[in-house]
């Protein structure tokens, strides 16, 4: 398992866990970021946003939020 944040352009994951305040969690679970999840991390250049797909839908995260996603069974 690594940080979301710690991928880089073009590897997949899935969700396996997130962390977080309460405020955090109903957000990134309201756009269908949930553990099992499938990810695909389009872009990561340092000190922008991560560009992700997940559940048919582009998503930008910041490098904060990216950090308390943790993801598994990465792979190109």
């Amino acid at each position: 398992m690594k940080k979301l944040s710690e991928t880089s352009s073009g590897e997949r994951g899935i969700i396996c866990d997130i962390e977080g305040d309460t405020r955090f969690l109903s957000r990134i679970t309201s756009i269908g970021m949930t553990p099992g999840c499938p990810v695909t991390v389009l872009q990561n250049e340092r000190k922008r946003p991560l560009l992700l797909f997940s559940r048919d839908s582009m998503i930008a995260l910041n490098r904060e939020e990216c950090g308390k996603i943790m993801i598994g069974g990465t792979g190109k």
